[in-house]
């Protein structure tokens, strides 16, 4: 069997429907876990649990949202497309991991003209 989003083989009985779709578990998460980059919520939690544990930067994040921070810090500014490129990361993927940056308030979007960038958040 075939996930209809992404074309990958899927296990029979380990297949996901959504919306008249068979999903494979990654696209199925992909389209049932959206996380929201503007979550005030999840902002003051990130933030005050770092702060209450004494992290600061990159502590506390995994080894693929340092490489986003970094590469982001280094360049000063970059498309969500060019970081998805240069690091080899899915954009679906880089989206979860820049949700994540943002709430540690790390990175945040910033639009110029029509183009968002994504930016150290100081």
């Amino acid at each position: 069997m075939k996930c209809d989003k992404c074309g990958g083989d899927i296990k029979d009985g380990e297949q996901f429907s959504h919306q008249g779709q068979t999903l494979c578990d990654n696209c199925y998460m992909d389209v049932g876990l959206k996380v929201k980059a503007c979550d005030p919520w999840a902002v003051r939690l990130a933030t005050r649990t770092r702060e209450s544990s004494g992290m600061t930067a990159e502590e506390g994040l995994t080894e693929q949202q340092k490489t986003i921070y970094e590469f982001i810090k280094n360049k000063g500014r970059a498309t969500a497309v060019e970081v998805a490129e240069a690091l080899d990361i899915p954009l679906n993927e880089l989206e979860r991991q820049f949700a994540t940056l943002r709430h540690c308030e790390l990175v945040k979007g910033s639009k110029e003209g029509d183009t968002v960038y994504l930016v150290p958040f100081s």
